[in-house]
């Protein structure tokens, strides 16, 4: 039997850059090249781009959505899986615990509690021009990583979730 594919989760803001969509939808597209399932937010910014860019590549992409059906929250063009959660911002943390790793992509207040539930949950984040992060104790955090390309950041959340149990 084969394994289960990896489970790959894009955080950021459904506002974003031209540079941070760019990223998003590179980090799509890496994302599907490696056999890795992408989920996301599922609305706009770089949740759009990014399920954009692994679709153009044949891969699966998953919305965890806030809203409770299609017409309170309808899903971007791009989501394959949109699964309505119903509990707003709350499905935050059903997102980071839904995948094996988090990439985060620019973003703002909504990214920053991701990361953060993600630390406090085991799972590995690797960051993408987003947060400049440190601990108050100014002891590295093993589970935070930083890379400096879509290529790079997928690889390093794939070799980061190879430490964590499959769900």
């Amino acid at each position: 039997m084969a394994s289960p594919a990896r489970r790959m989760t894009v955080i950021g803001g459904s506002v974003c850059s031209d540079d941070e969509r760019r990223l998003a939808l590179e980090t799509g597209r890496e994302i599907a090249r490696a056999g890795a399932i992408l989920l996301c937010g599922g609305r706009s910014g770089v949740m759009e781009a990014a399920a954009e860019g692994a679709q153009s590549e044949g891969g699966s992409t998953v919305g965890i959505m806030p809203g409770s059906g299609p017409d309170e929250s309808p899903p971007n063009p791009y989501i394959g899986l949109p699964i309505y959660t119903g509990i707003g911002q709350a499905r935050n943390q059903v997102l980071v615990l839904s995948g094996e790793a988090v990439i985060g992509i620019g973003g703002s207040w909504g990214t920053l509690t991701e990361i953060g539930l993600s630390i406090r949950h085991g799972i590995p984040v690797v960051l993408l021009d987003s947060w400049t992060l440190e601990p108050p104790d100014g002891k590295p955090e093993p589970l935070l990583h930083r890379a400096s390309s879509p290529a790079e950041a997928v690889e390093i959340a794939i070799r980061a979730a190879n430490g964590v149990p499959r769900g």
